[in-house]
């Protein structure tokens, strides 16, 4: 390598050029660094020791029990109980035979346009959710097929009146980033759900943090991407190979430990 002058040898006008320009260096070395995620962004459902839980609804005709419970990371179910002002047909039987089988439960409300009361009171009268059951609100996106944002903050606000915890918020990439930009540096009650999170690729890099500084589940594979292009990143035996598929970024022990989630997740320390 060829030797660098000494500073002393170009003069203090040139040592004053280099300083700005370490420092210049470092201040574009901090940014980039923020950026970077965790080991749990990346295909953390590869590591056999994460626990595995998948989130039917009733169109997910393929659900063989026997099947499904050779796979040992998978330990709990989130199913779709409701949506709207509609209740789904599968939920109170593969309710019974999870919680006989030993899984843990949970249901989600899909947030559609309307009074979020209203949903609210529907979705509590028909699941009864115990302590030990996770609760959730599902929006998918901001059309005017979803709940709106302002509408979901009224939905959250009164399923925590009612229940004494704040609900899981599951959602995409897409509104995550405009709920952390919206409400940034607020007080606001999505910082006080635990984030579901969907997104559908192997690694994640640009994770938006400002309301959440991670993910509780994170549904890596699903339908949308299955379905349609026929490559799934994890498959359950017993399911459709378009199955919604979430990891947890730990063992089943430890999931079994969080759950039902009465707080948001803390960014992993790797």
């Amino acid at each position: 390598m060829k030797a660098v002058p000494t500073p002393h040898t170009w003069g203090k006008g040139r040592v004053m050029i280099v300083s700005k320009l370490a420092l210049f260096a470092v201040s574009m070395v901090i940014p980039l660094a923020s950026l970077a995620q965790g080991a749990e962004f990346s295909k953390p459902w590869k590591d056999g020791r994460r626990a595995i839980v998948i989130d039917p609804y009733e169109g997910n005709d393929r659900f063989n029990w026997d099947e499904i419970a050779k796979d040992k990371r998978v330990v709990a179910i989130i199913h779709r109980a409701t949506q709207g002002m509609e209740t789904d047909t599968k939920y109170q039987e593969r309710k019974t035979e999870a919680l006989k089988r030993g899984y843990l439960w949970g249901s989600y409300h899909l947030g559609r346009p309307g009074d979020p009361i209203a949903q609210a009171k529907f979705y509590l009268d028909f699941t009864k959710p115990g302590n030990d059951e996770i609760i959730a609100l599902d929006i998918e996106d901001m059309t005017s097929n979803d709940m709106s944002l302002a509408n979901a903050k009224v939905f959250i606000n009164y399923i925590a009146q009612q229940t004494g915890r704040y609900p899981v918020f599951y959602t995409n990439h897409n509104v995550t980033q405009t709920i952390s930009r919206q409400e940034r540096g607020k007080p606001t009650v999505f910082s006080k759900t635990p984030l579901w999170y969907a997104r559908y690729l192997s690694t994640v890099s640009d994770f938006p943090k400002g309301v959440w500084t991670t993910y509780a589940l994170w549904q890596f594979s699903s339908e949308k991407n299955c379905k349609q292009t026929g490559k799934c990143l994890y498959n359950v035996p017993g399911t459709d190979r378009f199955m919604d598929v979430n990891v947890f970024y730990g063992t089943p022990e430890e999931l079994k430990a969080r759950w039902p989630f009465r707080a948001p997740m803390v960014e992993a320390k790797n």
